[in-house]
């Protein structure tokens, strides 16, 4: 199936910062990836999802529609495959003929310290932090090129701070290594007029870390440590995404912005 790609502007809740963009976001069923899908859907885009789990992936698009908004997504999808990064890509242009924005939100990380940590955690975590941008930035590259698009990828505060209460050594050392990939993705498509940036979040409300608040050791010190005094929300870090993704940011390009409510002032 295929679309037109020409932004409806008769729904007057949309606005039109990525008017006919054809924007792909992994992992659109978790909560950061589901509220860019939605927040860039608003804002005129026609989404490419893809998602591990089908059930959630499907629940993001039905969301989207809901809205009025354009959205096609691909589960399962397994994008520590580059065959399946591959299979994503020409998913995107069969629907929409084209490629402007790259949202690599995607990841699994593996917990552990050094002491403890197995080779299979180690590499797993690699695959899945690391491998898995590198896959379908590589296979998305020769369209955003055409299209003179973005790379936004999304990080973590962890690749910048390290906390006594976190066995983060694989996601820290993988995080830190997005940062850099990203660095390198923005000298490389300077020719190309591609801007790449990255995100670097840092407590926000998930699934996951609604289940460590309930340990009040880690509660408390990871709150106490953000100036805000609270968890970020998906929100936070899809309007950040949108900034970079649009021609708000179009003179930003190789940044690292973090989005941790002060936690890395003190």
């Amino acid at each position: 199936m295929s679309y037109e790609l020409k932004a409806d502007s008769s729904k007057t809740n949309f606005s039109t910062r990525l008017a006919g963009k054809v924007c792909i976001i992994t992992g659109t069923g978790g909560g950061m990836g589901r509220a860019t899908a939605l927040l860039f859907a608003r804002e005129g885009a026609f989404v490419v999802g893809c998602d591990l789990q089908e059930d959630a992936g499907l629940a993001t698009v039905d969301a989207v529609q809901k809205e009025g908004g354009t959205m096609v997504s691909l589960q399962p999808c397994h994008l520590n495959e580059p065959k399946e990064c591959k299979a994503l890509v020409d998913f995107a242009i069969q629907a929409f003929g084209r490629i402007d924005v790259l949202f690599n939100n995607a990841a699994l990380a593996y917990f552990n310290w050094i002491a403890d940590i197995s080779d299979e955690e180690w590499n797993l975590s690699r695959r899945n932090e690391v491998d898995l941008v590198f896959y379908l930035t590589r296979a998305a590259w020769p369209y955003l090129k055409a299209s003179h698009g973005v790379v936004v990828n999304n990080a973590s505060l962890n690749a910048l701070l390290s906390f006594r209460t976190l066995p983060s050594l694989a996601h820290t050392t993988n995080k830190a290594g997005i940062i850099g990939m990203t660095r390198q993705l923005a000298m490389e498509g300077r020719e190309h007029g591609i801007r790449a940036n990255s995100i670097s979040p840092g407590v926000i409300e998930t699934n996951a870390t609604l289940e460590q608040l309930k340990d009040p050791k880690w509660a408390g010190y990871m709150l106490g440590k953000t100036l805000l005094g609270r968890l970020g929300h998906p929100e936070e870090v899809a309007s950040v995404a949108l900034f970079l993704a649009c021609s708000d940011s179009s003179y930003v390009t190789g940044e690292n912005i973090v989005v941790d409510g002060g936690m890395k002032v003190w």
